[in-house]
């Protein structure tokens, strides 16, 4: 079955949030840059350096994609989405989320929840809202 992978859009600062996200969750990125795609002689000048598409491979077969938005379309920021990342370890949901709320703005503080041992909301400094979960506990709910 596949596996839904979230595709983030930014304007012009994919790189850096994408290297800040690889150092945060320890994965491995490869980024392409519009200069480097075979779309390079439609592109302008000052977009070349602008990413065209990232992949930030993550432990356990995640993934994580995301480019800037190209030159002729509207920004708009992440919206409507919050990134879900659970651990088996609250030690390690917790320094996850304290690192993604580094520069970010805190909309839940990480805390004891009856779903979980650790949970914390966060949009970090690149625009793009988290849920942290640590230690997942079992809750019955209904179809």
């Amino acid at each position: 079955m596949p596996q839904p992978i979230p595709y983030l859009a930014f304007n012009g600062n994919c790189a850096d949030a994408m290297r800040f996200y690889a150092k945060v969750l320890d994965g491995k990125l490869d980024l392409l840059t519009f200069g480097q795609s075979p779309m390079a002689e439609q592109t302008p000048k000052d977009a070349l350096n602008r990413i065209m598409h990232a992949h930030l491979a993550l432990d356990g077969n995640g993934s994580l994609y995301a480019g800037d938005c190209p030159p002729d379309v509207p920004y708009q920021g992440i919206h409507g989405v919050s990134i879900t990342l659970n651990y088996d370890a609250t030690a390690q949901a917790e320094r996850v989320f304290n690192a993604m709320a580094d520069g970010g703005k805190v909309t839940m503080p990480f805390g004891q929840t009856f779903w979980a041992k650790g949970f914390g909301m966060v949009t970090d400094k690149f625009g793009c809202p988290w849920i942290i979960n640590g230690e997942m506990v079992v809750v019955k709910m209904q179809a």
